[in-house]
């Protein structure tokens, strides 16, 4: 007999070659197998009359064969396999390509009951009949019952193929495995299963790979019936209740308890450019209330472009060092670090921070002197890139890390500079949001803050997509803003031409435009190959206003602010993300002159570059933005699911699922914070290890 754990490779019509195809799609064991569903359903639960086809459409038809076998056409010798069949209703043709098995074994004979499934289309050959090419077919026994056929008859679960397995044999396996296998033990707790409705999970299992011939199409192929949901709230409760228990455990160790005397609190309002929003204020409270418990700050902080997420986190940093401690700020690139380095040290002036920038390029000698006074205490916040990961960067007194666009961070790069300083206090910063539930899920160890306000006195920003044929009359526009006194941005795709993609690169652009399209105003350029001291003056000759149009690549994507910057143009607009190019355009509308986006397209606009462009014409919603995103790539592509940790889910959508998602963290939070008896419990957690952490990869509970 079968049972959950059971290797694959004993599956009667398995054996080890076609376990090793198994295998790559990371189906190990029994349970492995069933929880590999179909990504589809055909209903076959009625046969349609031959005179009832419709062209397109797929149908199932019990029909009788009257002639069968192989044709050569004249002209380019293709061997065809031709049957002609019939019910009371009328003639039908099947026809397969390069199928000789079919002749070879004499698979039909005359006078033969088959069951045939597929799209029927009108024969080209003007015979007025219908055809259908290499339909899937079933001859009929007229010793068995109907209901024996798992092709035919019934609604029938079509799997995605894999290497050495069609749907048609994964169907008959798991059909056997489902007949052969033992009890299947709930791992719901019983309460959740009672309290929520839930199916039994062999029920379930069942119904998700054979469902009862009543069971509507749409709410399978929308994943919405009782079994489907079962399976989808199971995944999703054991997924948070690893969660939940990462997050406990962070919470055990002790953490450093700042104070906020009068004092600290006139540092912090030093610090402030402009008067806070409603928004500002009530995540700097969340992170005051947490930095003054005695447990380690996680916490991640959301917020759209703009929305002023840099100058809380720098209120967090004047609290740690005006409580005697270091701050790290790590960030994705070089160029934003040095963005914030200079704004940073703008920032802090009044209150006489000591911040210092650790970036590659710096000379033995300076970097060993860098290092020295950040371990002894002389450097209060230390800005870089992974850098500042690097075994020798050691900081007397870490209290608090900054992280930047946490989605370009893996959760080790995050714990290896949280274990700098023992138990510091986290703050993770990202301008691509997404929704809450999803948040807790991806950052489970992490509470969540959103900034959902912009600063005050802040213009709409314009959008337009314009096409080749526009382009004098964008770059016209470009040049009449900045007559009016404004600077403006052109965004290529590349740094050098390059002959394999027809993309404007920055090098060929620059030129263009400094020699042919405005040769009386001040064009620069910048990318990312640049030396660190010359991005450093590009940028510098652009904020002081030296600069009118800077033509740049996508290195000025995060952490550039320049309120003087209105219009921007980005080259072959469609080959951007969305979450990219929202960020881009975050770029300006930074002052209070009317901002205006110009998104160029190429020539060719696929299906998914056009949605992407729309969206931006809908809306400059940030939140919303990343909604459309979300639904475009799906959540694995949206995440980079190794770089976010985000766990290859095998039934569940976080998109599709979102109600379910929250159902189960609500469940598995209080079952947490609840437990059962000690017995049941354990029982669970062992369950928990087997199954399900190692699908996951969730944390090492104990």
């Amino acid at each position: 007999m079968l049972e959950l754990q059971t290797p694959v490779k004993f599956i009667k019509g398995v054996g080890p070659r076609r376990a090793e195809d198994l295998a790559s799609k990371n189906i190990f064991t029994v349970e492995d197998l069933l929880y590999n569903l179909p990504y589809r359903y055909e209903d076959r639960t009625h046969f349609q009359k031959v005179k009832h086809l419709q062209p397109g459409v797929r149908a199932s038809i019990l029909v009788q064969v009257l002639t069968a076998g192989l044709m050569i056409t004249r002209k380019s010798r293709l061997r065809i396999f031709d049957l002609a069949a019939r019910d009371e209703s009328g003639i039908v043709r099947c026809k397969w390509f390069h199928s000789e098995y079919l002749a070879q074994k004499k698979i039909f004979k005359a006078g033969q009951k088959v069951i045939f499934y597929g799209k029927f289309e009108v024969d080209p050959y003007g015979t007025g009949n219908l055809q259908v090419i290499n339909p899937e077919f079933e001859i009929v026994d007229e010793e068995a019952s109907a209901a024996d056929s798992l092709e035919m008859g019934r609604i029938v679960p079509v799997y995605e193929s894999i290497k050495g397995c069609s749907s048609r044999l994964l169907r008959r396996i798991v059909h056997s495995v489902l007949e052969e296998l033992k009890e299947v033990t709930d791992a719901l707790p019983v309460e959740i299963l009672s309290r929520r409705g839930l199916m039994p999970r062999r029920e379930a299992i069942q119904e998700a790979h054979f469902p009862s011939p009543e069971t509507a199409l749409d709410e399978l192929s929308h994943f919405r019936t009782r079994a489907l949901q079962r399976l989808i709230f199971e995944e999703f409760f054991f997924l948070e209740v690893g969660m939940a228990l990462k997050r406990r455990k962070a919470r055990s160790f002790p953490g450093i308890q700042f104070q906020t005397s009068p004092a600290i609190r006139e540092a912090i309002k030093r610090i402030l450019p402009f008067h806070p929003t409603t928004a500002q204020k009530r995540v700097l409270k969340e992170m005051v209330d947490d930095v003054c418990r005695p447990i380690p700050m996680n916490r991640l902080l959301q917020g759209d472009v703009g929305c002023g997420k840099t100058i809380v986190a720098l209120e967090a940093g004047a609290i740690a060092m005006e409580n005697g401690y270091q701050t790290a700020f790590l960030v994705p690139t070089e160029i934003l670090a040095e963005q914030h380095y200079f704004s940073t040290r703008r920032v802090y002036a009044k209150n006489g921070y000591s911040v210092a920038l650790l970036k590659s390029g710096l000379k033995k000698t300076e970097r060993r002197g860098l290092l020295d006074r950040l371990a002894q205490g002389q450097i209060q916040m230390l800005i870089g890139t992974h850098a500042l990961l690097e075994p020798d960067v050691q900081f007397q007194k870490l209290g608090l890390v900054l992280i930047d666009e946490q989605h370009r961070f893996g959760v080790m790069q995050r714990y290896q500079l949280m274990k700098k300083g023992g138990t510091p206090h986290t703050l993770v910063m990202t301008a691509t949001p997404i929704p809450r539930t999803l948040a807790m899920t991806l950052y489970g160890d992490l509470d969540v803050s959103v900034i959902d306000e912009l600063p005050p006195n802040r213009s709409p920003i314009l959008t337009r997509v314009v096409s080749e044929e526009e382009r004098n009359s964008a770059y016209r526009f470009l040049r009449d803003q900045v007559k009016l006194g404004q600077q403006g941005y052109v965004v290529c795709p590349l740094v050098e031409e390059s002959e394999k993609v027809d993309l404007r690169a920055v090098s060929k652009t620059f030129e263009h435009l400094s020699h042919s399209v405005f040769p009386d105003l001040k064009v620069d350029w910048l990318h990312g190959r640049m030396k660190s001291l010359e991005k450093e003056a590009a940028m510098q000759r652009f904020t002081s206003g030296q600069t009118q149009v800077l033509v740049s690549t996508t290195v000025i994507e995060v952490g550039v602010d320049v309120t003087n910057a209105s219009v921007m143009l980005i080259e072959h607009a469609e080959r951007f993300g969305l979450a990219q190019l929202h960020q881009l355009r975050g770029r300006i509308g930074r002052g209070s002159a009317r901002s205006y986006c110009l998104l160029m397209k190429g020539e060719k606009v696929s299906e998914e570059a056009g949605q992407r462009l729309q969206c931006m014409l809908e809306t400059t919603d940030g939140f919303k933005i990343a909604e459309k995103d979300l639904e475009i790539r799906g959540p694995g592509e949206f995440f980079g699911t190794k770089q976010a940790g985000l766990p290859s889910l095998k039934v569940a959508n976080l998109l599709r699922d979102a109600d379910i998602l929250e159902t189960a963290r609500r469940e598995a939070v209080n079952y947490v914070d609840h437990p059962p008896s000690e017995e049941e419990f354990r029982s669970f957690m062992t369950h928990l290890k087997t199954s399900w952490q190692r699908r996951y990869g969730l944390v090492a509970v104990g």
